[in-house]
């Protein structure tokens, strides 16, 4: 979609560990994780067939943040999605307990204006449908959209509500979809695993989708997922404060690359146009942005920084980031 605080917090419902809550804030300082080339990564898989690079890495782009605002009275919330045809937000809510992992059909996704506001507390399920548990990460194309729960992947048609869930078989932490060139694919951080489905939109196929373990126990952990402009798949980990995780991509022929390692614990993530990534990390409670120079923090003090959406605006960005722990959505500005 997010733990010492992270996703994999507990089902027994202890109370995650937060520091102070503080006012978030640019920072210039650029923090250094272990930086894996694109030449390099290259150079390391150059053995196997097929292999693909990620976009070329341009010099980033100068970004500063114009302005923060917090939009409260979510429950537990862990995505946020960007529909741009209805110009809203989609939230999906754990609506009871910070219990990630407990099935007790009180999940649900509410429909949120980009101020914050809440249109619909629950706009799925529709009345009368089948319940959500603990829906986690969302993603939005056309009139559709998917969303995971623990161990299935539904997708839903956004003018009708109606919806068709996919058991993943083997998944544990179903965590975050992302949809790439008619295929859906689903990470499970917590059996280190991904999962690819296709067709990607099976909400009105006869046959059942094909579903496919794509990788497992590779020590990645994948969480957040997103399509990078070379047809690559962009994934970040998250495991542990001790086991720190980085930022990988898949390619032609399922061949993983590692881009950085030993970050945090990564959740939510998205590609800029200068190909640097925006990406949260619950070990430094941040907002930050990847380039192979390094991480630079653009906002902080999260208790639970999870799966984020952009909204292009002129002259800039809008990066709606959810905080899981505190209940609330943090709208950060950003401009070059």
């Amino acid at each position: 979609m997010g733990q010492g605080v992270m996703k994999r917090a507990a089902e027994d419902g202890r109370v995650l560990s937060a520091g102070a809550r503080r006012h978030a804030r640019k920072v210039g300082a650029m923090r250094t994780g272990t930086v894996v080339t694109l030449a390099a990564a290259v150079a390391l898989l150059s053995g196997c067939a097929g292999s693909t690079s990620t976009s070329s890495m341009q010099d980033p782009k100068p970004l500063r943040v114009v302005s923060e605002q917090t939009a409260t009275g979510f429950a537990f919330p862990e995505s946020v999605a960007y529909d741009p045809r209805a110009k809203v937000l989609y939230v999906s809510e754990f609506g009871s307990e910070l219990k990630p992992a407990e099935k007790d059909g009180k999940g649900r996704i509410s429909r949120v204006s980009l101020t914050g506001q809440i249109l619909d507390r629950q706009f799925l399920p529709a009345p009368g449908g089948e319940v959500l548990n603990k829906p986690k990460g969302i993603w939005i194309e056309g009139n559709r959209l998917w969303v995971t729960d623990i161990d299935v992947v539904w997708v839903f048609d956004l003018t009708n509500r109606r919806g068709k869930k996919l058991a993943l078989p083997g998944a544990q932490f179903a965590n975050d979809p992302a949809v790439s060139r008619g295929k859906l694919y689903v990470s499970d951080n917590r059996t280190d695993q991904l999962f690819r489905v296709e067709p990607a939109d099976f909400l009105d196929t006869a046959a059942p989708p094909k579903v496919t373990s794509v990788f497992q126990g590779k020590g990645i952990n994948p969480n957040g997922l997103y399509p990078a402009r070379d047809g690559s798949l962009l994934m970040v980990g998250i495991l542990t404060p001790e086991q720190p995780r980085g930022i990988y991509s898949l390619g032609a022929g399922d061949e993983i690359k590692t881009l950085a390692t030993g970050i945090g614990r990564l959740d939510g993530l998205y590609q800029m146009d200068d190909g640097t990534l925006l990406i949260t990390d619950w070990s430094s409670g941040s907002l930050i942005r990847w380039s192979a120079k390094g991480t630079e923090t653009l906002a902080k003090g999260f208790k639970g920084p999870a799966d984020f959406c952009v909204v292009p605006e002129s002259g800039g960005l809008l990066v709606v980031v959810p905080d899981l722990v505190q209940g609330e959505l943090r709208m950060v500005r950003l401009a070059r």
